[in-house]
């Protein structure tokens, strides 16, 4: 599953899980299938890393370690670790969510993902970028608890706190017994009571707030990868519990010089037919300004000709993408007497002279 040899050590195994996990991990791959095949890679990891696992399996098999529970095999791993310095990785509750472990404490408010598109020159350089969120945050007169001065709301009498009413009925010929269970009218299913609603959030425990937050870009970001900011979530619908995560997702603004193909940049440049012929010089802009491209003799319209390095830095380090110039010939539509006499005359030089086909007619209506 990692692609590694039957004895490689701790290291190879570690650098093979981070370079397929950085590939398939969900905050960087929308692509279906990608969230299973990290999953996969994750338990791979998890078993080779791990010594008394790693022998289990070497010796049974999927056999010997299939009676390991999640919190088993990924109890001992720290992947904040693994992933440290990317601003994503499997902590804030992604874990739990990913792995079906039951969350302890109370609950976690929800994440929040907004897109920000940056131009090509913010990829190619990394840096910071401000976006403004507007998200419901904790009542600052009431702290959250939706009562004046903050205090604490009773237990609704009505209910005991659990929300709910049971109406029970036995039927005593069948021996029947009937539970009719509905929202407390009370309480509205809360369980609690507010006898004095706050009221600067109206008794809601929650207000608006607007924020403007610096978010950093990693040189060469991958286009829709998810950088996660936490605590700038949702907060938590019950008092105390820990407020979501922001995930930002990146994509790359639209850019009439280019088209992003992943680290790799795409351009389309029309010349005319007798530098196609001829060959030219060509001034074609890049992130980092213009530079002259020769156009050989002979060039074919479509002919994609490689810029060297002149892409996008690949995310993580280790090189630049190229940029792809793909010519397009352009014939002319129309000629002067003089240039369709030019014409005429290389034609006959080339040895090619109309052909008339009898036979076919093509009448236009």
């Amino acid at each position: 599953m990692l692609g590694v040899a039957r004895d490689a050590d701790p290291k190879a195994i570690k650098d093979a899980f981070r370079t397929l996990a950085m590939k398939y991990h969900p905050d960087r791959n929308k692509e279906p299938g990608a969230e299973e095949r990290f999953k996969e890679i994750a338990e791979a990891y998890a078993i080779l890393s791990d010594p008394k696992k790693r022998a289990e399996y070497d010796a049974r098999g999927f056999a010997g370690v299939e009676g390991f529970s999640r919190e088993d095999l990924f109890g001992g791993i720290d992947f904040d670790e693994i992933f440290g310095g990317m601003n994503f990785g499997l902590g804030g509750g992604l874990f739990d969510s990913f792995f079906h472990r039951r969350p302890r404490g109370p609950v976690r408010g929800a994440n929040i993902e907004v897109e920000l598109h940056i131009p090509l020159e913010r990829v190619a350089s990394g840096g910071e970028e401000k976006i403004g969120l507007s998200r419901p945050v904790s009542c600052h007169a009431c702290h959250g608890t939706g009562a004046e001065g903050g205090a604490a709301p009773r237990t609704c009498p009505t209910c005991k706190g659990s929300g709910r009413i049971t109406h029970s009925s036995r039927q005593d010929k069948e021996h029947v017994l009937i539970q009719q269970i509905s929202t407390c009218p009370d309480c509205h299913g809360s369980g609690k009571i507010i006898d004095h609603p706050c009221t600067v959030c109206g008794g809601t425990g929650s207000e608006e707030r607007e924020e403007s937050l610096t978010v950093k870009i990693p040189q060469g970001v991958e286009e829709g990868m998810a950088l996660r900011i936490p605590g700038k979530g949702m907060p938590s619908p019950a008092a105390g519990g820990v407020t979501g995560d922001l995930f930002v997702v990146v994509r790359s603004r639209s850019d009439p010089r280019f088209e992003r193909a992943g680290a790799d940049l795409l351009r389309r440049e029309t010349i005319a037919l007798t530098d196609a012929v001829l060959g030219s010089r060509l001034e074609v802009p890049t992130l980092d300004g213009t530079v002259s491209v020769t156009i050989p003799p002979g060039t074919q319209s479509g002919e994609v000709l490689r810029l060297k390095g002149k892409g996008l830095p690949e995310f993580g380090g280790g090189g630049h993408g190229e940029l792809y110039l793909r010519i397009d010939v352009k014939i002319p539509e129309r000629l002067t007497p003089e240039e369709r006499e030019l014409y005429e005359k290389l034609r006959a030089l080339s040895g090619n002279t109309p052909v008339a086909h009898a036979g076919h007619c093509w009448n236009k209506e």
